[in-house]
């Protein structure tokens, strides 16, 4: 495991077929018309599948009855699945096999008809032919189809993990601590009886972590400023600490994984930029000197792949510029070249039941223009099957392709970027959008669907995604730079995006406009603020006005543990540093927005209250005509009901073709039906 893996570069455009068995998908319309809003902002209609641990059957959550999603099993070798959690009002969230009999799976209202839905998902256990069905954890909706009976905990408990390799009906969940820390209990559960048992907490955890033999072994606390990781040995009741950090530094280990063999293996910078997976030496307290895993140019972000039966760990996931699959196992190795033969152009994950007895997987694969296919493959006919596509409306050869790239900000330091051109477009002086990502402390590109940026790019508009300093995933000296730079350097890095968009050809200078949602919300103001010879408009939607605001509102998503010790050292204080967020403030500075803009507001929504779009949109338009508003009374943070989606896409591109002018659009013709079935190569 000591060597540097290089990732798959690989993409694939596969002839897409419906969520339901054997359903083609719906032929291209014949008179030439841009690609439908609703293609790309549809709920998925197949969102997961899982193998059970012996591999005989697959549970899918998939579209049904009402539009709504279910849970249904198929029994491998058989034709239909049966459909075993079906509800009129609530969808199917997500699904986790207990053990080979037993499925736990957890609800939400995806078509948002109750106001009611910001409550818990609840949590429900049943067998996998449908029998001793029994609600775990409550939630406000009402009117289930199915009676269930026993003991509920709170509707703020949550699914955590199983119990790996017994046939015990437990599982794991996490209970909010009460208030606003972040805090949770960690209980086990008996899912025929509903019966628990707590364990024991150090301290304000909020991070547990279970080896594979079911005994919580990690708890990651905070105290005040203080992130604490504290070590319980399997024979002792005691926990002990391992390791102490500031709450909001970036420069902190992760626990990862709790081997068979008792070892942890972490993710650390331990003194270096990037960081790597490190195992952890519970006998000295600290980091083995070498990393086992590095990946050049980024920190680590994966996954290890581990199988119960074996007790071993047989490869891992992670991601770079792409995401990719390293296998330690030479037989699984063999078995994903297997696989990638047949699917040469896509990152293909190989999910295995816990028998690697069993000749099948299943293989979820996707690329940058082909949304989510899951098939099951068996190795020793070479077969595939196709179980389900999350978007079957979307056909991957009319998508267009996602580049990454950098450039170089104006005080030197190099930014990642996404670039996505019009599909068959020239690729020069085309109008763009900045698409700037929420967070901001997160990493804003990945390889996948994009259906935002692939809605804009067919449209005509080129589309451009910087990974601004502040951005995680690209090392702790790209985090730190971000540092209390809202409105600062952070929004000088996406001007300076513009900017070399357009010095390299790609766009017209004077046809950009800046986007985004949450943080790139807030940028989209600033920029229009700060730079209005760079961008000629604007679009937010659940944007941050002022960051006075996120202090002051106290009804929100956002921890008081984030607002005590995380914004002062991240975004600024607010007595300290009082006259820079002032100067920063879109809210303070509405005056100087003279460029047209955009505003979007859910009427619900806690992480982004709708007082920060009202106030600011009041201010605004004191001095500035050209400012839209529009607010969905149905929606929180971000839109989610189709019906919404449309009409705000719809006045997405109304707005662009009235400021920046319009693109060429990719449209749909008779023609595409033929090539439908062809893949598209880089």
């Amino acid at each position: 495991m000591n060597n540097f893996y290089k990732p798959l570069v690989c993409k694939f455009a596969l002839g897409i077929f419906s969520s339901m068995f054997l359903l083609h998908a719906p032929v291209s319309q014949a008179a030439a018309e841009p690609i439908p809003i609703a293609s790309f902002f549809k709920e998925s209609q197949f969102r997961d599948a899982r193998l059970s641990p012996d591999g005989k059957n697959i549970a899918m959550i998939m579209k049904g009855a009402n539009d709504r999603m279910v849970l249904a099993v198929l029994e491998i070798g058989q034709l239909r699945p049966e459909v075993i959690a079906n509800y009129e009002d609530k969808d199917v969230r997500s699904v986790h096999w207990i053990n080979n009999e037993r499925l736990v799976y957890d609800l939400m209202d995806m078509q948002y008809k109750d106001v009611q839905r910001f409550f818990g998902p609840g949590l429900y256990a049943v067998n996998k032919d449908s029998s001793k069905r029994l609600r775990l954890v409550t939630h406000q909706y009402t009117g289930a189809r199915t009676k269930v009976v026993g003991n509920e905990l709170p509707w703020n408990t949550r699914f955590l993990d199983i119990v790996e390799g017994s046939s015990s009906p437990d599982i794991f969940v996490i209970q909010s601590a009460g208030g606003s820390s972040g805090a949770s209990d960690l209980y086990r559960l008996n899912t025929m009886t509903g019966n628990t048992e707590i364990t024991p907490r150090p301290g304000k955890v909020g991070k547990w972590l279970i080896d594979k033999n079911g005994v919580p072994r990690i708890a990651v606390t905070t105290a005040e400023e203080k992130s604490i990781i504290y070590y319980k040995d399997s024979k002792k009741d005691a926990w002990r600490v391992l390791a102490t950090s500031d709450w909001a530094s970036y420069d902190r280990i992760t626990p990862v994984f709790f081997s068979p063999e008792g070892d942890l293996y972490v993710s650390a910078n331990n003194g270096k930029d990037l960081s790597s997976l490190y195992r952890f030496d519970l006998g000295k307290n600290q980091l083995d000197p070498e990393p086992i895993i590095s990946l050049k140019g980024y920190d680590f972000e994966g996954q290890l792949i581990y199988n119960q039966a074996d007790k071993k760990v047989l490869g891992m996931r992670y991601e770079m510029s792409r995401p990719a699959t390293i296998w330690f196992d030479e037989s699984m190795a063999e078995k994903q070249k297997q696989v990638d033969a047949l699917l040469p152009n896509t990152f293909n994950a190989l999910y295995l039941p816990s028998d690697l007895k069993s000749n099948v997987t299943l293989v979820y694969s996707y690329s940058d223009i082909a949304p989510g296919v899951w098939q099951l493959f068996d190795f020793s006919t070479g077969k595939l099957t196709r179980l389900g596509v999350s978007k079957p409306e979307i056909q991957p050869e009319q998508m267009a392709e996602k580049e990454m790239l950098s450039y170089t900000a104006r005080d030197g330091m190099q930014i990642p970027v996404n670039l996505t051109l019009p599909k068959n477009s020239t690729g020069k002086n085309l109008p763009a959008v900045v698409l700037v990502h929420g967070g901001p402390y997160a990493r804003g590109n990945h390889w996948g669907f994009n259906a935002q940026a692939q809605f804009l790019a067919s449209r005509g508009y080129a589309v451009i995604e910087p990974d601004f300093r502040g951005s995680l995933g690209y090392g702790l000296k790209h985090f730190q730079a971000g540092l209390k730079q809202w409105g600062l350097a952070m929004q000088d890095d996406i001007a300076d995006a513009a900017k070399w968009a357009a010095a390299k050809g790609y766009v017209d200078p004077k046809r950009v406009c800046i986007a985004g949602a949450d943080y790139g919300g807030y940028s989209s103001l600033m920029g229009l603020i700060k730079d209005p010879d760079i961008f000629r408009c604007g679009i937010e939607w659940a944007g941050i006005t002022d960051i006075n605001l996120l202090y002051d509102i106290h009804l929100t998503e956002v921890s008081d543990q984030f607002k005590w010790f995380g914004m002062p050292v991240l975004i600024g204080d607010q007595v300290k540093d009082a006259a820079q967020l002032k100067a920063t403030s879109p809210l303070e500075n509405a005056g100087k927005l003279t460029r047209p803009l955009l505003m979007a507001y859910g009427k619900h929504d806690n992480r982004t209250p709708l007082e920060h779009g009202t106030k600011f949109y009041k201010a605004v338009k004191e001095k500035n005509a050209h400012v839209e508003w529009v607010e969905y009374p149905e929606e929180g943070h971000g839109f989610y009901l189709l019906k919404n989606n449309i009409d705000f896409w719809g006045r997405v591109e109304k707005f662009l073709e009235q400021n920046i002018g319009k693109g060429e659009s990719l449209a749909t013709s008779a023609t595409s039906a033929t090539s439908a079935t062809s893949s598209a190569s880089k």
